[in-house]
């Protein structure tokens, strides 16, 4: 499943540079699927989404910093664990319940925005 930032997020932004998809954004700033990624053109999302991937999306939280979930792998492919929940300071960075998704889900996920 991906990752969520809770509300009791501080603002310290320590989870952003760690996020291997650059799925995490600061609260009220816009978002692209190319951001971070080799995604380019037409791109048809997880969640259904068929968007061009540098088109800006409107941001998913406007006071704390957010994970975009058809982004998130829970860093699977890259990382044994989620970095953003190992560096959060206040553990606001928990399983999405919302967002259920096996392993070979994750790692498919993963493949799509990083192709080689």
């Amino acid at each position: 499943m991906a990752i969520k930032i809770t509300d009791e997020c501080i603002n310290c932004g320590a989870c952003e540079p760690e996020c291997p998809n650059n799925a995490i954004y600061e609260g009220g700033n816009e978002w692209r699927f190319s951001d971070g990624t080799t995604v380019k053109g037409q791109f048809h999302s997880k969640s259904g989404m068929d968007v061009d991937a540098d088109a800006a999306q409107p941001p998913v939280a406007t006071d704390v910093y957010y994970i975009v979930a058809d982004k998130c792998t829970e860093c699977t492919g890259f990382h044994d664990e989620p970095q953003c929940a190992s560096v959060c300071p206040v553990d606001c960075c928990i399983p999405d319940e919302l967002n259920k998704e096996t392993k070979e889900e994750l790692l498919a996920k993963k493949n799509t925005l990083h192709a080689s």
